[in-house]
């Protein structure tokens, strides 16, 4: 599964992002959209944006709890 977290510096909303991936555990590869011009381009004013296989599935605020329905979604069943 390839994780990407789409973020820039200062942005407080991708700070909490990245902090509930790690209390999850998620090994996520973080963006900065500021040194993409692709990524700037498809998400500039929309970060944090996280993105498993390549499909966006949070975006903006996300809550633990979203997380944790996309995380237990993409485990499959028990």
């Amino acid at each position: 599964m390839r994780i990407l977290l789409y973020t820039r510096r200062g942005c407080h909303l991708c700070e909490e992002a990245e902090d509930l991936l790690t209390a999850h555990g998620v090994p996520a590869a973080l963006v900065d959209v500021d040194e993409s011009p692709e990524a700037a381009a498809r998400y500039d004013l929309r970060v944090p944006v996280l993105e498993i296989d390549g499909q966006v599935v949070l975006e903006g605020r996300f809550q633990e709890r979203q997380l944790a329905a996309v995380l237990a979604d993409r485990a499959g069943p028990a």
